[in-house]
């Protein structure tokens, strides 16, 4: 359903056809079970089948015009021709279908920068808008944990589609909504979902091994990130990049090529917002950073070293979209956990602490560990697990990377989807073998859990990696109700002898 009663003519949607003349369109959609009368049904590939191929239930359903591109046009050719409405043929139709969706639409916020990497992006896009609300401005971020801030709503897709995108855009702009920050998946960016929105600056945190099951190689996954800087965000626009990462140098001269303006992050001489030194204690950690000659010391209560490399990417981001830098380091004492991002979940009456992350690459488990252990007194626990139908490839790497950091591993059940979970478990500990923790294998993660938690002595600090914030579990096509935090809290209080 659209959100608003109007129509647009195919011309004023920046498209064209030998039969478009005036025609006007009711509203937009993919997805041609969601046809209605008038409507533009954008048939786009997608990864296993192409739109084109519901063209002529689309037509049925009386659409009132098509767009697609060449392929779509050959597969659709018969319906097309035997069609008595404006066929709209592009050589990019996924970029067409954006573009559109942005005209018919109109209203973004004022303020709007998006965040890419392979790990860190939800915890940017939340600070980011964290940072804005502490200086008064109307913010959302949009992403993995849905629409946050100022207004609320689910989103099904970290990056989702480019008609659900910008309706959303409109209609939290439509609220007052000044500012708002967006993560870019590699999917979302290399599916062009994001063109079409009017960035003011974009940021980049890091590389690893993710997504190989849909990208070729990480030439390509690179170069899919890229598409941010090199095709999203305008000439005029700034770039904050993480120059610490491997692939920030790279990622900074696809900037510099666009001739964007460059901020960037890191702890190296070179950075021009540069972290110069942390301390750690219990509940969070003191930062020492650099801005143009000036240090500056700011308390945050947030555990992991990775979370100040997170925040300052987002203040650089606020100071790169016009917020003054003085106040921007002000509200960073305020910054408050992302749901499921070094979260803490359950503390033990001998004063163990258990956490949860979404951590589910080699390097994010690795990071989350390491970041981690200065806050550890005792053993560092892990639980750990692997979804299914997704890349194989770095299953061992995540064992070994958590078998390297952590003094006890549990493998267990992520979510296994349409997979063997004990092939999957096992691809796991075949990595974690090769580490020096003590490792067992838990099929059952509510299990696997409560081992956790009941291996912790005082000191000791368990961290549950894999699922964050998601409140469900997939096991084949059914979506069973489990949440990290929850099965935390009712192991703690079932050893403890406490009320939850």
């Amino acid at each position: 359903m659209q959100t608003r009663a109007k129509t647009k003519s195919l011309v004023e949607l920046g498209l064209t056809s030998r039969e478009a003349g005036d025609t006007r369109i009711t509203g937009l959609c993919v997805d041609s079970r969601d046809v209605k009368p008038g409507h533009l049904f954008c048939a786009v590939p997608g990864t296993n089948v192409h739109g084109a191929e519901f063209i002529s239930y689309a037509l049925r359903m009386r659409a009132g015009a098509i767009l697609t591109d060449r392929i779509g046009a050959d597969l659709a050719s018969d319906d097309l021709a035997a069609a008595d409405v404006p066929v709209v043929v592009v050589e990019d139709a996924r970029e067409a279908l954006a573009m559109t969706a942005s005209l018919w639409f109109e209203t973004q916020p004022e303020t709007v920068v998006a965040v890419t990497g392979t790990n860190g992006k939800t915890s940017v896009a939340s600070f980011t808008r964290q940072i804005w609300s502490e200086l008064g401005l109307e913010a959302v971020n949009l992403g993995t944990t849905g629409v946050e801030g100022a207004f609320t709503a689910p989103l099904s897709h970290t990056t989702p589609e480019p008609i659900t995108l910008h309706r959303m855009l409109s209609r939290v702009a439509d609220t007052g909504v000044t500012h708002a920050a967006m993560e870019a998946s590699s999917h979302g960016l290399a599916q062009k979902r994001l063109d079409g929105v009017r960035l003011g600056a974009a940021a980049f945190t890091n590389l690893s091994q993710d997504h190989l099951d849909y990208h070729t190689d990480f030439e390509d996954y690179f170069w899919a990130k890229a598409g941010l800087f090199n095709r999203v965000l305008p000439e005029d626009g700034s770039a904050v990049i993480n120059i610490d990462d491997q692939w920030g140098p790279r990622m900074a001269d696809v900037v510099d090529s666009r001739g964007q303006d460059l901020l960037t992050v890191g702890r190296g001489e070179g950075a021009a917002l540069r972290i110069l030194g942390q301390r750690f204690d219990g509940t969070g950690q003191e930062c020492r950073f650099e801005w143009a000659g000036k240090t500056h010391m700011v308390r945050m209560n947030l555990i992991g070293g990775f979370q100040a490399d997170n925040a300052l990417v987002a203040a650089a981001l606020c100071i790169a979209t016009g917020s003054k830098h003085d106040d921007v380091f002000d509200a960073l004492h305020a910054l408050e956990t992302v749901r499921g991002r070094m979260q803490l979940a359950a503390r033990r009456k001998n004063g163990a602490t258990v956490f949860v992350d979404y951590a589910h690459t080699p390097d994010a488990v690795s990071s989350a560990l390491r970041a981690i252990r200065p806050h550890v007194l005792g053993r560092l626990v892990a639980v750990i697990g692997a979804g299914g139908d997704r890349d194989a490839t770095k299953r061992p790497l995540m064992g070994r990377a958590a078998a390297d950091q952590a003094d006890v591993v549990i493998v267990t059940d992520d979510n296994p989807r349409n997979e063997d979970p004990a092939a999957i478990r096992a691809e796991v500990l075949k990595g974690a073998r090769k580490g020096a923790a003590d490792v067992s294998e838990v099929g059952d993660r509510a299990e696997a859990i409560l081992r956790g938690v009941d291996a912790l002595g005082a000191g000791d600090v368990l961290l549950i990696a894999g699922k964050g914030h998601e409140t469900g579990q997939t096991i084949g096509d059914a979506v069973l109700p489990f949440d990290d935090v929850e099965q935390a809290s009712i192991a703690t209080a079932a050893l403890d002898g406490t009320e939850i």
